[in-house]
């Protein structure tokens, strides 16, 4: 994890990128964010809805799974919880309309210069 810290998401979200460099661990996190979302609506649908939180366990269990054994990098979450939630749902979106390969790339590139 860097010590550097961030003033704004767009300062932010370079490096959430470069930790989520592996195609694998951006995998997991779209599986666990789904698995997430998922069973947060069926909660609510059930009419547990004070269950939905519980969704939360399979995004971020995911997630850190990733990060701990394919990315060997300490999650953002620990230093950045609301920014890196938020990089979760960009990096998902950028992810669905095939343009996060391009973003890595990019973000990578940029660092090792």
């Amino acid at each position: 994890m860097s010590n550097q810290r961030f003033n704004s998401f767009s300062e932010f979200w370079p490096f959430y990128v470069t930790e989520h460099s592996k195609r694998a661990t951006r995998l997991l996190h779209l599986v666990g964010t789904t698995a997430g979302i998922c069973c947060v609506i069926f909660f609510i649908v059930a009419g547990k809805w004070w269950l939905s939180p519980l969704g939360l366990i399979p995004g971020y269990g995911a997630a850190w799974f990733a990060h701990f054994f394919i990315e060997k990098n300490k999650p953002a979450t620990f230093a950045y919880p609301l920014w890196s939630f938020i990089g979760d749902y960009k990096m998902i979106a950028l992810m669905l309309t095939g343009k996060m390969n391009d973003e890595v790339k990019d973000q990578v590139g940029e660092r090792q210069q």
